[in-house]
């Protein structure tokens, strides 16, 4: 029988309660629209010193209650589209992630640091275990089920902090995992108050300093693109009202500005067109116009349907061609443009399911578009930006450029527009290339390489964005190694736990 070694908890339980509850809102304020970046490490710490020394059913009561209260807060903005049932039944399985995650690291805590109770254990190992198990809870919920919720991972936190430049050596995963080593290496130190302080503290502040000295990635451009983005402020809410074109003529209005300038292509953004122009003689027309006046390839979103099958489309068009290129999003989100298991979740919330009439299918074509001029951009759909293996699988496919195609309308003047755009800026800087995020409402912006905006329109506002950007073909190390990085961080934590379980079952465990 497996005995469970005595950790001292570092706080009384009503306290650990209250520091799970208390985090959620400290790390939410360390995203936008807040931005108060720093608080990340203050919420991480308050989770881990309530867990240290918890029994697994004391730290998956204090998990679920630090993820719940997180996750209430940060994605808040799914209320104005779904409702409060969707709403609800996501931050609960978020927060069932987060609790999941909490119990494995109490056992670290609980195993390891006894099976290893030197200092050199307590400063280094223990911490590993402890952020390679949090960063793999976040990589598993970040993917499964029905393609995972990767919003609120830690590394999101940090698309304006001195440790941005990370990103393009480790990934969202590798600044995620260093972050969380630093707090649970801080945590230690203090605890060994009978070490000499200059060690520890020498300890610490180099973890902490590698994430802030790692050097902007630097590579050099291959030409140039000039990008005309236009943000239409058309009503695209899934509940608004308007007439079949109205989005498509917004889109239009908004751009006929522009018409005679000199830019290489045009975008438009998810949704800029409300009818098919594959299957719409005027939507073909208006298409060709505009590609015509711009004399540039417009890409361009819309829903096109194959057969009995919807797709949510980015469409390459080009003057006097028509579409010569298109990417279907590969992986639609569920229970906003699908429900997965249908007839099982409409047991439950039968009319909310049947709201969702329409079902996307799932895209099979590469998101990377080959312009006339002979430029590579790489296309990805709203949700798709939080998808660290399509991101990594553009660039690997010759991408010099990203265009991120949104559509906001659904979320209003919330948070989530300016936390898609964080994500949006984090993706440059990991991929090493310059980003245009390209809303129906906003936030739209221009992105340099390094995550510099160098151009913003207001939201709910139609407007133009103009700008010319470099485009690369270099692979920086987070797209190169980025996954397998992942699983050997993720990895690491939990056969860092096995082991750790395995030395108190070989009665090795001392204290």
């Amino acid at each position: 029988m497996l005995e469970t070694p005595a950790v001292v908890p570092l706080v009384p339980r009503w306290l650990g309660l209250a520091l799970a509850a208390g985090s959620g809102f400290v790390l939410d304020a360390a995203f936008p629209d807040r931005g108060w970046w720093p608080l990340i490490l203050p919420g991480i710490a308050m989770v881990l010193i309530a867990l240290r020394g918890a029994s697994w059913r004391w730290a998956a009561l204090v998990g679920f209650i630090a993820g719940w209260s997180f996750y209430l807060v940060h994605v808040g903005w799914m209320t104005l589209f779904l409702g409060p049932v969707p709403y609800l039944a996501l931050t609960i399985l978020e927060a069932l992630f987060f609790a999941a995650g909490s119990v494995l690291i109490a056992l670290a805590y609980r195993f390891v640091a006894p099976a290893w109770p030197g200092a050199l254990a307590r400063m280094l190992w223990v911490p590993l275990v402890v952020a390679g198990l949090w960063t793999a809870r976040e990589g598993i919920a970040a993917t499964w089920p029905y393609g995972g919720f990767s919003w609120g991972r830690v590394a999101f936190s940090q698309s304006a902090s001195p440790v941005s430049d990370a990103f393009a050596w480790l990934g969202a995963s590798g600044v995620s995992f260093l972050l969380l080593l630093t707090v649970a290496m801080a945590i230690e130190a203090v605890l060994l108050a009978g070490r000499p302080v200059l060690a520890r503290v020498t300890a610490v502040t180099a973890v902490g300093s590698l994430l802030v000295l790692l050097p902007a990635w630097s590579a050099p451009d291959n030409g140039e693109l000039t990008v005309a983005a236009v943000q239409g402020n058309a009503k695209a809410g899934y509940f608004d009202v308007r007439e079949p074109g109205d989005n498509l003529a917004d889109q239009i209005e908004a751009t006929r500005p522009l018409y005679g300038d000199d830019v290489d292509v045009v975008v438009w953004p998810e949704g800029g067109s409300d009818l098919d122009p594959l299957r719409s003689a005027y939507a073909e027309r208006a298409f060709d116009t505009v590609a015509t006046r711009m004399d540039a390839p417009l890409i361009a979103g819309a829903i096109t349907q194959v057969g009995e099958r919807y797709f949510n489309t980015s469409l390459l068009w080009v003057p006097g061609e028509r579409a010569v290129d298109g990417y279907d999003k590969k992986h639609p989100v569920p229970f906003g443009e699908y429900v997965p298991d249908r007839q099982f979740w409409a047991m439950f919330a039968p009319d909310l399911i049947g709201m969702i009439g329409r079902e996307y299918t799932p895209g099979t074509r590469d998101s990377v578009f080959e312009l006339p001029a002979g430029a590579r951009v790489g296309v990805n759909i709203c949700f798709d930006i939080v998808d660290d293996a399509l991101m990594r699988a553009s660039v690997r496919d010759g991408a010099q450029i990203i265009f991120a195609q949104t559509n906001n309308a659904d979320f209003g003047r919330t948070d989530e527009s300016v936390q898609q755009l964080a994500i949006a800026r984090i993706r440059a800087i990991e991929t090493g290339r310059a980003l245009v995020n390209i809303s129906t409402v906003g936030t739209s912006a221009a992105i340099l390489p390094d995550g510099t905006i160098v151009d913003q329109l207001p939201t709910y506002e139609a407007g133009r964005i103009v700008e010319t950007l470099p485009l690369r073909d270099t692979v920086t190390p987070a797209v190169a190694v980025g996954g397998a990085l992942e699983l050997v961080l993720g990895g690491l934590g939990l056969l860092g736990l096995a082991a750790g379980v395995s030395a108190s079952r070989g009665g090795r465990v001392r204290g």
